[in-house]
């Protein structure tokens, strides 16, 4: 891998790394962010699950 691809995918995980760990979920789920298909179904998930940072609030 050049440089360039590893800064990319640095600068690709490392928001969502931040994102799954505020919602509650183990933060190493941005490492599959770099793959393509399991991003997409990754990101379903993340919209559409119940976050454990915000069981017991409303």
């Amino acid at each position: 891998m050049t440089f360039v691809t590893i800064l990319i995918l640095g600068l690709f995980i490392i928001p969502f790394w931040k994102i799954f760990s505020k919602a509650g979920f183990s933060p190493l789920l941005a490492i599959p962010m770099a793959i393509p298909i399991v991003n997409l179904i990754l990101l379903f998930y993340l919209a559409f699950t119940e976050w454990p940072a915000l069981k017991g609030r409303q």
